[in-house]
């Protein structure tokens, strides 16, 4: 058992250990999570920029491959939107999915 004039040392002691404690748990973690999360949101803005270049370059491409005409580059604008639509849902349909996996059910009874 300690000693009462042991007792203010084992106080600034509890209390400068549970000090790093906290921020070796809350502020490094947090620190972490927020570097992620900034690349994560740099990493989609850059996707984002080049999936719309590459859309308009494709579209230029596609318009001038057409007939002359307004109504031939109209259809090259809806053949573009129709395929960057199509591109998307195949992007969201084959990413992760938010629910989770659900187990495999198990039978009781006698083997």
């Amino acid at each position: 058992m300690a000693k009462l004039q042991d007792l203010p040392g084992l106080i600034i002691q509890f209390w400068e250990l549970s000090k790093e404690y906290l921020l070796q748990e809350t502020v490094g973690q947090a620190k972490k999570l927020g570097r992620f999360a900034g690349y994560s949101v740099g990493a989609a803005a850059l996707w984002s920029v080049a999936v719309l270049l590459i859309g308009v370059a494709g579209m230029r491409g596609l318009i001038s491959v057409l007939p002359e005409g307004p109504y031939w580059e109209s259809l090259g604008y809806v053949i573009t939107v129709v395929v960057l639509v199509i591109v998307a849902a195949i992007v969201v349909k084959a990413g992760p999915s938010s629910e989770p996996d659900e187990p495999a059910a198990q039978t009781g009874g006698v083997t």
